[in-house]
């Protein structure tokens, strides 16, 4: 008899979620080795996409620059935006080697997939190793990137059920019909509501009012992650990016709200925080 889909999402939350958090609890290499093989994984997820609409991405280069992005946020080996000016560059030379299609579309698709993913992947790295002053701020930021992962799947739930029961105003029909401005508002509330009681558990890195700019954060921008990733989908005719987590779907679906999640926390944390 065949597994039911809601039985599948179970055993594979049960087997990945305590995957999820002990990478971020230990940090150092088990985080960076993990959030790597996220991004690339989507990378060539967004890449299959796109060859739906005839769009040759450059596989190779765009997984050695994802790499290279992600690793950079953990060694710290050169400037960013040594690498912003550096990989266009390289894109558009190579091109010059590929007869493929349409070289605008090429060109332009592969950097949206290097930084949209590569990028913004390196951020939820750069999170993790922002606090390296002692072992009890290293803790700490592990307990924070746990909060980030736990506050996303709390505003995701809350937005589908609370959205499944009450919702009757459409959020972006175009984009997403299933979603209502009811479950976005109840994601966005739980979200900070999340960051609020893991600063009273565990979070003592951040002050209440920085744990609900961080919950807002978290409701808001993530919430747009998935849409701007089901926009993509829509644009390819797929329901899922792939089938690789079962009963899930892809691994750029799993993780759509914290690519968008994880450069804005980045940006509030570097600059107001650390």
């Amino acid at each position: 008899m065949a597994m039911s889909n809601t039985a599948t999402r179970i055993i594979v939350s049960v087997i990945s979620i305590p995957v999820i958090l002990l990478a971020s609890y230990f940090g150092k290499l088990y985080f960076a080795a993990f959030v790597l093989a996220i991004a690339l994984m989507a990378f060539h997820e967004f890449s299959l996409m796109s060859a739906k609409k005839n769009i040759s991405v450059n596989i190779p280069l765009g997984i050695l620059f994802v790499l290279i992005l992600v690793l950079n946020f953990y060694f710290r080996y050169l400037p960013n935006i040594l690498l912003t000016i550096a990989i266009p560059f390289l894109i558009l030379l190579f091109e010059l080697f590929r007869n493929k299609g349409s070289v605008i579309l090429n060109v332009g698709t592969t950097l949206l997939g290097i930084f949209y993913i590569g990028m913004f992947a390196g951020t939820f790295v750069g999170i993790r190793e922002m606090f390296i002053g002692s072992n009890e701020l290293y803790t700490q930021s592990g307990f924070l990137v746990i909060s980030l992962f736990v506050s996303i799947w709390i505003c995701d739930s809350a937005a589908f059920f609370i959205g499944t029961a009450i919702g009757k105003h459409k959020l972006f029909p175009r984009v997403s019909p299933n979603k209502s401005w009811e479950g976005a508002i109840a994601g966005f509330l739980f979200a900070v509501a999340a960051m609020v009681a893991a600063k009273y558990i565990v979070l003592n890195l951040v002050t209440i009012e920085e744990a609900i700019s961080i919950g807002i954060i978290v409701g808001i921008i993530g919430q747009l992650g998935d849409l701007v990733e089901s926009l993509v989908k829509r644009d390819a005719d797929v329901k899922d990016s792939s089938a690789i987590i079962p009963g899930h779907g892809g691994i750029f679906d799993r993780f759509d709200s914290l690519l968008f999640t994880a450069p804005a926390v980045y940006l509030f944390l570097y600059y107001f925080v650390k």
